[in-house]
């Protein structure tokens, strides 16, 4: 985790799969893992890493997420819809969940939270940015996780997914001035 966090994927995805080596049972809760993979680009194993997951823990609304964006890159988003994952959630990810799962307006997501506690900011400008990436949106995408970046909870939380947001710029050349 440490080496996604500071930006190395490729040797984060090797420690993932070392770990999973010396024990097979530790597969089905590296949901980090995932997302290493889906910035290699390595979809299909990212996807099957979230299906793996969300058996484990079918209240884990992200992994149903990170499921449907790594199927949006090898299915496209209708076909990613029709493979969605059932799960439960806290409030802005049971909205991210239904944008994601039945489309929508992204900018509703980011609106609903926008006066809302510092995590709820963070995860709902997050998620809409990466909806508009699944729907190949780089810009929109861009001004909504730069802007998770740069709330409060994304600066100074040091949650994995405010790393996340960090290495999702750095992997994609944007910068947060």
């Amino acid at each position: 985790m440490q080496l996604f966090r500071q930006g190395d994927v490729a040797s984060s995805v090797a420690e993932f799969d070392r770990a999973i080596e010396l024990d097979q049972r530790q597969k089905q809760y590296l949901w980090q893992r995932g997302l290493s993979l889906y910035y290699m680009d390595r979809f299909e194993e990212g996807a099957e890493q979230f299906r793996l997951d969300v058996a484990a823990n079918p209240n884990d609304t992200e992994e149903t997420i990170w499921c449907f964006l790594c199927e949006a890159q090898l299915y496209g988003v209708d076909e990613a819809r029709n493979r969605f994952l059932e799960a439960n959630s806290r409030s802005v990810m049971r909205e991210a969940y239904e944008l994601f799962k039945d489309g929508g307006d992204p900018e509703k997501l980011a609106s609903n939270f926008s006066s809302g506690s510092e995590g709820e900011i963070f995860y709902s400008s997050l998620y809409t940015g990466l909806y508009y990436e699944s729907q190949k949106d780089a810009e929109l995408a861009k001004s909504h996780i730069v802007a998770a970046c740069r709330s409060p909870y994304g600066s100074r939380s040091g949650d994995y997914m405010a790393s996340l947001a960090l290495v999702h710029c750095q992997c994609r050349n944007w910068t947060l001035e």
